[in-house]
């Protein structure tokens, strides 16, 4: 596996990450005994940046994680977030938090179910309108003081709180969703301010959500506990638009001689040194063929041939349903 740096003072990770979240939660039933086979597929394949959060769950991912990594912590460098607060009655219900104290109590528990003395990247996983980013940012940078913490991360940050993070605090990595049909960090501004300060953008569902596979062919598919089936792109006359999108990455695969969730990787990785994907999968033989990706080489020219097919307002539908949309770009 290639390397590529995390942002411009960041260490050399995967050029491929994992994001773990659908081995507990939103994506149907899980199976700890496949996804355990996968976290140790992926350290053979040396995609050795992984990404959880101590929301998916919540809680078991960083205990799947944790389990996993007994006597190879030093295999991986591990991304964790928090400030999204769970309703343990609801799991429908959520809140954000960026409070100092609720700082320390969070990362207080990742380190206990990740089993680890230190988290390499630590994200603030949704910013928090009710508390200066400056005081989060400040209780976050007291925990790299301590050693607990490596490196600091924001998720779905705008422009404006990126600016505001960094006059406490370096930013290593901003995570953002960012693909073929989620061209938000272009349009927002996000990933300029982070090129202005050396961050780097770790795009997480660079599938979108497994659409841009073209495995996805009927809404009715999904199990009743998949959350996608809630998801505004993956309903109604929406799907049928978005349809067409994927067709359109079906055809530039098949001539580029790979497979539609490839390209979709390999459009990423063309965008810039300094974007690293983190596509989620639970099981081997999707994350075989993830892997296969950084050998999909687009020239410039097909870069540009396929920003012309998708433009950034291409998707039909918004990307969250609207209980959720409050928790972005804040």
């Amino acid at each position: 596996m290639k390397t590529r740096q995390l942002g411009t003072h960041g260490p050399q990770v995967s050029l491929l990450g994992l994001g773990c979240m659908g081995m507990s939660e939103f994506y149907g039933a899980g199976d700890e005994k496949e996804s355990i086979a996968t976290l140790e597929r992926a350290l053979e394949l040396g995609i050795t940046f992984w990404d959880t959060s101590d929301a998916y769950g919540p809680h078991t991912n960083e205990e799947l994680l944790g389990r996993t990594l007994a006597g190879r912590r030093d295999q991986v460098f591990l991304a964790t977030k928090f400030g999204i607060v769970r309703d343990p009655n609801d799991p429908t219900k959520r809140g954000i938090s960026g409070r100092p104290e609720y700082v320390r109590q969070s990362v207080e528990g990742s380190l206990r179910r990740l089993k680890t003395d230190v988290i390499d990247l630590y994200y603030q996983h949704r910013v928090d309108q009710t508390v200066p980013i400056e005081e989060t940012i400040g209780a976050m940078a007291r925990l790299v003081e301590e050693g607990k913490v490596r490196y600091l991360g924001l998720s779905e940050a705008s422009a404006e709180s990126i600016r505001k993070a960094v006059s406490v605090h370096p930013i290593t990595a901003l995570q953002s969703e960012y693909s073929l049909w989620t061209r938000d960090p272009e349009t927002t501004g996000t990933l300029a301010a982070c090129r202005e300060h050396g961050i780097a953008l770790v795009a997480y569902s660079p599938l979108g959500r497994g659409f841009l596979t073209g495995a996805i062919t009927r809404p009715e598919d999904f199990a009743e506990d998949d959350y996608r089936r809630l998801n505004p792109r993956f309903v109604g006359e929406n799907f049928q638009k978005n349809v067409a999108i994927v067709d359109k990455v079906k055809t530039f695969a098949a001539d580029k001689g790979c497979t539609p969730g490839q390209l979709a990787l390999a459009w990423v990785l063309a965008k810039g040194e300094d974007i690293i994907p983190i596509p989620g999968t639970k099981r081997r033989t999707y994350l075989d063929e993830n892997a296969a990706a950084v050998d999909v080489v687009l020239s410039a020219a097909e870069v540009a041939e396929i920003d012309a097919i998708f433009p950034p307002d291409s998707a039909a539908g918004e990307r969250y349903q609207a209980n959720m949309m409050g928790f972005i770009n804040a």
